[in-house]
């Protein structure tokens, strides 16, 4: 049986009262003025609201928020287009309530994917890239008046204001897309400031009459999936005043880790040769001030810095990370993002964990074994946002940290953690031994004088091939012995590797695999595929300048690979495989190059609940 507050009791009541008297053609405040709604609640969660649930009841109003800059080039503050849909009582009766935000640069339509319009990756390593071919203009769609419907249905019965807005340059919003840039978090600052009136809203783009937020507490929280996802984490570094919550689904908080790796040119899993001026393209969806922006954005800052000859990280790469500008975060942070997400990968929430959480930020993670995507089941939403935004004490600061879903898990089910990475994870380090082309072996022991093992870089080979190959100079593999119990692998695995090519530059990349590999499951690689890494040999010192490879000379390289928390089964192998080309992520040089690997230099650590007894 539910149990119920002396609080949750009289809120209900207060909501039986707001309903009778609407039976009873009266208005809530004849009979009972209230400037904010109560909620109901039952065991932390908002519950639903009838007199909310009618759509037809629903006010819906657009108008454009200005913003503190102008990236345009007219002499006048950008402004965004926003939309607003709330219920009718907050006109009727002056009802005030939360709001749930969220910006896209989505939502008037997106370019052609057609992989034509990417960068051509058959390059050198070290040489110019081909010419691209730039995308056909957005044929923008939908109508000025409603930019989205999303997040209404779902949301608005339990007491909240759903508002959408435009990004930069796309829909009905002014200005350009700068992608990643601090423009990014300043466009959904000013939505938010306007709707704690700090900020002026009008009913056009261009004129003098202003529209108030009269019907909000001015709590608000953000939410939205990919790029979505990012809006929110860069509106929350502003540490706009009203931004209470967040919830960034796969959210990508560093476009040099999207587009980057530890040095090296690499796409975003299934967008080869994507890069920030492929994703510029792909948004620009306000066709107002094309040839400006182009001029002064696309071509000038983006196309003129994006380096696809080096992969260094720099000012560019710097003003679109996220955790540069990580000082006045205070938004309380439910992250959620899948351990097989190969398109934004994980460790772009995983990497803020421990900075918000040292700053006292409230983070809860939800993470799944699944792809992008994939936002937390909505009873630890609704838990969330009822804490942050009605304020009710429910308690969610002291539930498990993380909610991790288990290996064939209903997604929707997940396990309770104490924290992530599982605290009872331990390093162990494993060695290389002789045989890697057909199979050596992973070691906790390290055996002295392995030598060293060459293999013949071909991007003709995927990833998956090289790994069903029963011999191959194309790559390496070392295996641990089949496990004796299943082992939980959390947190993220280091490799450290030492290594020469006979070419000034080389591709590495590096896979943790299931052996034996299974060709029924192959149709899903991640069935197979336990973690991935990449990394340019010639960033060996440093990510921001990388130096030519002196042919036959070797050097110590140490990268992450991706977090992860996976539990692999009893009787699989776990086997490292190092190779060159990744053909599904990385450039394509002509092939040919040799890669030699000191076995002796090199060794992967990986986070192991249990530590070294887990795997004897």
């Amino acid at each position: 049986m539910k149990k119920f507050t002396l609080f949750t009791l009289a809120a209900l009541l207060l909501c039986q009262l707001n309903i009778i008297a609407q039976v009873n053609g009266t208005k809530t405040s004849d009979t009972l003025k209230t400037p904010a709604v109560i909620p109901v609640v039952l065991n932390g969660e908002a519950q639903k609201i009838p007199a909310f649930e009618n759509p037809d009841l629903w006010i819906k109003q657009h108008l454009w928020v200005e913003t503190e800059f102008d990236t345009d080039g007219d002499g006048k503050k950008d402004r965004m287009h926003v939309d607003v849909t709330r219920p009718v009582q907050t006109e009727t009766e002056g009802l005030k309530l939360p709001v749930i935000y969220e910006s896209s640069p989505y939502f008037a339509g997106i370019a052609s994917t057609d992989a034509k319009y990417n960068w051509n990756v058959r390059q050198q390593l070290d040489g110019p890239s081909p010419e691209r071919l730039k995308a056909p203009a957005i044929v923008r769609t939908g109508q000025e008046a409603i930019i989205s419907n999303s997040l209404t249905r779902q949301w608005i019965p339990y007491g909240f204001i759903i508002v959408h807005s435009s990004a930069p340059g796309t829909g009905f919003s002014q200005g350009c897309p700068t992608v990643g840039t601090r423009i990014e978090a300043l466009a959904p600052k000013a939505v938010i400031d306007w709707l704690n009136g700090r900020a002026k809203g009008y009913t056009t783009p261009y004129g003098n009459e202003e529209v108030k937020a009269y019907w909000t507490t001015g709590k608000v929280g953000m939410i939205g999936t990919s790029y979505n996802g990012t809006i929110p984490f860069a509106a929350a570094t502003t540490g706009v005043e009203g931004l209470e919550a967040i919830i960034p689904v796969s959210p990508n908080n560093s476009y040099y880790h999207y587009y980057r790796s530890n040095g090296l040119v690499r796409s975003p899993g299934g967008y080869l040769g994507e890069d920030v001026d492929v994703l510029y393209d792909f948004i620009h969806s306000n066709p107002d001030n094309c040839a400006y922006c182009d001029s002064v954005f696309r071509n000038n800052v983006i196309v003129g810095h994006i380096d696809r000859t080096t992969g260094d990280y720099n000012d560019f790469w710097a003003q679109r990370d996220l955790m540069n500008y990580i000082k006045d975060y205070k938004a309380a942070t439910l992250m959620a993002h899948g351990f097989n997400d190969w398109n934004v990968m994980i460790s772009h929430s995983v990497r803020f964990i421990k900075v918000l959480r040292e700053k006292g930020v409230p983070v809860q993670v939800y993470f799944h074994q699944g792809g992008h995507g994939g936002e937390p089941p909505f009873s630890l939403m609704n838990k969330w946002f009822t804490r942050y935004l009605f304020g009710i004490q429910n308690n969610v600061e002291n539930d498990p940290k993380a909610w991790i879903v288990r290996e064939n898990d209903d997604r929707l089910k997940p396990t309770p953690y104490a924290d992530y990475p599982n605290p009872d994870a331990k390093p162990v380090q494993f060695f290389l031994t002789a045989g890697g082309t057909k199979a050596g072996m992973l070691v906790m022991a390290k055996a002295p004088k392995q030598g060293k093992e060459t293999i013949v870089d071909n991007y003709s080979f995927s990833g998956a091939t090289l790994a069903q190959a029963e011999w191959t100079d194309h790559r390496l593999i070392y295996a641990l012995p089949p496990l004796k119990q299943p082992l939980h692998i959390s947190g993220v695995p280091t490799i450290t590797i030492r290594a020469s090519c006979d070419k000034p530059a080389v591709n590495l990349s590096v896979w943790l695999i299931e052996l034996p590999w299974n060709p029924d499951r192959n149709a899903k690689i991640n069935d197979n595929l336990i973690n991935r890494g990449w990394a340019d040999l010639r960033n060996y010192k440093s990510l921001t300048e990388s130096k030519p490879l002196t042919p036959g000379k070797f050097y110590e390289m140490t990268f992450n690979l991706e977090p992860d928390d996976q539990i692999i089964a009893a009787g699989r192998q776990i086997a490292l495989m190092i190779f060159s080309t990744d053909r599904e992520f990385t450039l394509w040089p002509d092939p040919g190059t040799k890669l030699t690997v000191d076995l002796d230099g090199t060794s992967i650590t990986i986070p192991v609940v249990g530590g070294e007894e887990a795997v004897k």
